[in-house]
């Protein structure tokens, strides 16, 4: 049996070698020429593009370099891509969620909803943008985690893209005792603002009296910033709102209850009952 093969590969020792330069050299070119791809479109397109391309590049030159070993090897063509043909149909058949999350893949492509580097939450997902692929969409979490996504999800549910704008307006609910005045709460607010250098001018803050909530005078400040300043704004206005309250001496109400039965009720009769007399 040996001898056999010993026999086949000295036989064959011209075909082995060059479908191995075929592979050994064209693999490690094709994944050069993806990199001088990247590096001279950085500039030019989206780094979504440049992923497309870049891979779509290596795909393609890796199929044709595949049939050319095979051909090389003496494999026919015609009678493989017919079998290729018959296998394909079956697993299209069997592999219908594949399907549709390639052309889902292509619609999020030309349609351009996200691009890498965006935020985007889709259901409870929430993350920034890592790679757009034809079947998939992968997202790294704040606690770099990896969370895919099909394209077939984001195509028939709804999601958000979070920073696709330059700036953003950070919504932030803030409760105050009853006894308050409103007016005076607004100025604060507008003055803390004001202050702050990560807030916008144009456009100017939101801040809207809500109503009256079950335990404070409920309202919404909404100041103006850039996408890139989310973290740094959000915790220098909460420590900034809480200082100048402190100073105004407005206060902060925690959720409470008051039992009132009325003015004409007499007070609850309270009674001590002594505990029962224990075994003699």
């Amino acid at each position: 049996m040996m001898e056999k093969i010993y026999g086949w590969i000295a036989s064959h020792t011209e075909t082995i070698v060059i479908c191995a330069l075929l592979l050994g050299i064209g693999l490690p070119l094709l994944r050069l020429l993806g990199y001088v791809i990247r590096k001279g479109l950085k500039k030019k397109v989206s780094e979504q593009s440049i992923m497309l391309i870049s891979k779509g590049v290596v795909y393609v030159g890796s199929t044709i370099l595949v049939m050319m070993t095979l051909q090389q090897a003496g494999v026919k063509l015609g009678t493989l891509l017919g079998a290729a043909g018959i296998a394909g149909v079956a697993i299209g058949f069997a592999s219908q969620t594949s399907l549709s999350n390639l052309i889902s893949g292509l619609f999020l492509i030309w349609e351009k909803p996200f691009a890498i580097g965006d935020v985007l939450e889709c259901g409870n997902d929430r993350g920034v943008v890592y790679s757009v692929d034809l079947l998939s969409v992968h997202l790294r979490t704040y606690t770099n985690q990896l969370i895919r996504i099909p394209n077939e999800a984001l195509i028939k549910n709804p999601f958000t893209n979070v920073t696709r704008f330059p700036i953003r307006r950070m919504d932030i609910n803030i409760g105050v005792a009853y006894k308050e005045d409103i007016e005076k709460v607004i100025r604060i607010l507008k003055e803390v603002a004001t202050a702050n250098p990560l807030c916008l001018d144009e456009p100017e803050p939101i801040i809207v009296f809500k109503g009256f909530g079950d335990s404070a005078l409920e309202f919404l400040f909404g100041p103006w910033f850039a996408k890139t300043d989310y973290v740094a704004l959000r915790n220098s206005l909460l420590l900034e709102v809480k200082k100048r309250f402190d100073e105004e001496g407005i206060e902060i109400p925690f959720p409470h209850r008051t039992l009132y039965a009325g003015e004409a009720t007499k007070p609850f009769p309270v009674h001590i009952v002594p505990p029962p007399a224990g075994p003699a």
